[in-house]
Order: C-alpha cells, then sequence, then structure tokens
C-alpha cells in the first residue's frame, strides 16, 4: 500500500495493480495491455467482442512466446495454441475468448496483496452477451495525462518476467535473473542456457514510478525517446576494478537516471542519503513476486534487516575507495 500512498495517482494506482498483483496466470497483463489498447476510444461502453480482439491477439503472441501462461490451463488457453497452430479459426477464437476467456479477471483486476485499490478504471456492465466493462473517468483522465507507452512497456516486461518463471518449469527460489555487463538486458540461466527476458528499463521504471533514482526527473523508457533514461549502476562499476564489493551488476545495484544525473554522477558515489532510497526501491521489488524478488532476496539478505546490513557495507567499502559522495538538486517532489 505503501507505493501508491505515498502518491497517490491514478499512475501509481495502475502500476500497483500491474507490478503487485499474485498472479496464478497472466490473464491481468492481458487485459491491462488490451485496455491501454482501448484508450483512445471515444465510446465508454466496450463489449466483450471487442476487448476479445486485442485480449485473444496478446495471449497468442506470448504463448508463442512461452507456451505455459500461468500455474494451470485452461480450455481458452489450448484454443489460443490452436489458433497459433492453423487448426482453429479466429472467428472459433473470438468466440471461445468471450465464453470462456475472461474468467475471474475482470473481478479480479483491481486486487493488489492488501485488497483492491481505492479507484476503478473500468466496471462490469451485464452478462453473457450483453456483457461487458464501462471505463470510469479514473481510466480516462489517467491515459489523458501519461504516456500511455511506458505503462505498455512495464506491462510486458513484467509479463515477461513472470511467464519466464512459469516456462523454466522450476522452482522459483532456484531461478536467479542477471544483468548484462552494460546493464540494459535482464536474463536468466537455465542449465548452462541464457534466456534473454526483457530491458531493464521497463521492469525498474514502474518501481521508480517514472522518475529518475536520483532528481525525481521524469524519465521515458521508450527507445527513441529525448529523455530516455540511462540505467546506472549506484554503487559505480568501476568498483569491480578492485573487487571491493561483490556483484555490481546484480538487479539490487541497478537503477534508472535521467541523463543528465548520468552523466554529472559517473564513477562519483552517491551521498549517503540515497542509502535508504535504494533499499526502498528494492523492499518494492521484493513486495513484488517472483522471480525478482527471490533473485533480490539471494543477492542481498533473507530478511529485511539482513538486506539492510548488506547495503550499508557494500555502502562503507565503496566509500573507502571513493571518498567523494555527489548528489543533484531535486528536479521534483519526492515519490519512492
Amino acid at each position: 500500500m505503501e507505493f501508491y500512498e505515498i502518491t497517490p495517482t491514478l499512475e501509481n494506482y495502475w502500476r500497483g495493480i500491474i507490478l503487485f498483483g499474485k498472479n496464478s496466470a497472466s490473464y491481468k497483463f492481458a487485459l491491462g495491455k488490451s485496455l491501454i489498447d482501448l484508450a483512445g476510444s471515444q465510446n465508454d461502453l466496450i463489449k466483450i467482442e471487442d476487448l476479445a480482439v486485442p485480449y485473444s491477439k496478446y495471449l497468442c503472441g506470448h504463448i508463442e512466446i512461452a507456451d505455459k501462461q500461468g500455474n494451470s490451463d485452461g480450455e481458452f488457453l489450448r484454443t489460443c495454441r490452436k489458433y497459433n497452430l492453423n487448426e482453429v479459426s479466429h472467428e472459433e477464437l473470438i468466440s471461445k475468448a468471450i465464453r470462456l476467456g475472461f474468467g475471474d479477471v475482470l473481478k479480479a483486476f483491481h486486487n493488489v496483496p492488501s485488497g483492491e485499490v481505492p479507484v476503478k478504471f473500468f466496471i462490469e456492465e451485464g452478462r453473457g452477451v450483453k456483457k461487458g466493462i464501462r471505463i470510469t473517468d479514473n481510466f480516462l483522465n489517467l491515459f489523458a495525462d501519461v504516456d500511455r507507452h511506458d505503462l505498455y512497456e512495464e506491462t510486458e516486461s513484467r509479463w515477461r518476467l513472470v511467464e519466464t518463471a512459469w516456462e523454466l518449469n522450476v522452482s522459483r527460489n532456484l531461478i536467479a535473473v542477471s544483468a548484462s555487463r552494460d546493464g540494459d538486458e535482464l536474463y536468466a540461466n537455465n542449465r548452462g542456457r541464457r534466456i534473454n527476458i526483457t530491458s531493464s528499463r521497463p521492469a525498474l521504471n514502474g518501481y521508480q514510478k517514472g522518475s529518475c533514482f536520483y532528481c525525481y526527473g521524469t524519465i521515458e523508457i521508450t527507445a527513441g525517446s529525448k529523455e530516455l533514461a540511462d540505467v546506472d549502476h549506484f554503487l559505480p562499476h568501476t568498483l569491480m576494478v578492485n573487487n571491493i564489493v561483490g556483484n555490481l551488476d546484480g538487479v539490487w545495484n541497478l537503477v534508472l537516471a535521467c541523463q543528465c544525473c548520468n552523466s554529472k554522477k559517473s564513477s562519483k558515489l552517491p551521498a549517503i542519503k540515497f542509502l535508504e532510497r535504494i533499499h526502498r526501491r528494492n523492499e518494492y521489488l521484493i513486495t513484488s513476486h517472483h522471480p525478482l524478488r527471490e533473485t533480490l532476496i539471494r543477492q542481498t539478505g533473507n530478511n529485511e534487516q539482513a538486506r539492510v546490513a548488506y547495503l550499508q557495507d557494500s555502502y562503507n567499502k565503496a566509500k573507502e575507495v571513493l571518498i567523494h559522495t555527489w548528489e543533484p538538486d531535486p528536479k521534483g517532489p519526492e515519490t519512492f
């Protein structure tokens, strides 16, 4: 709840739904992406048959990437596989989606571990063939003010992380997510095989609420954007030479920074006040669910006290080498 209570904006309520929900299947992600697609619609009532088209498209597309899309299977997902194999028509796919594809996802969409978020982006209407959803003013206001592309990329990235755990079909406690040396990509290792998952930017951006880690200025994550965020090592990568701090390429040490802050920080050590901020950001990731949760716990400690000690010890070791610290002037209010 702290995630959206600190800054209770519509954007952060949406992120809370996507990032912190307990997912036994991927339907929430498909619904989220479908809603974003329909954000420009002039009609506030969306019929279930219209919603079924993008919803089915996204599920079929992801099944081609990772066949397993949940802890259990169902007739609709089996139909999606048949569609991918050209064994059923598009009309049959949509018909099955209307009858069986939505299940409880419409009712459960707004759920987070503490209950429902206090705003709703749509309400269900009708039954059977007349079933649909009516989008609310919250939904209209959200997508009037926010670049939908970043929320779209964050939803896609979250989906890729979750489905990777299902697809590898091993205990989530054994899955380790690693970052490439430049920090741009996240990947998992499975029996010696490296599996690329997603870009670091959309995977981390939601937990930073679209803000630079250091100055709280606005950042973007879509390729080609003028304000494209840089992936920065909180404790500088130069410490690798001294082998002072281990696992600097770990997710725990990656943050998104605006280009200005990343350039000025360079190889400097962030001021001590940022240590609490990166701890809070990492706890958001841990409050989220596999596989980033297990990765961070493995990297930094089994409980919050141990994780605080790990960060403080790493910072102290870095301070002995780098000595001088850096911090920018804030460009926006504190958001996390």
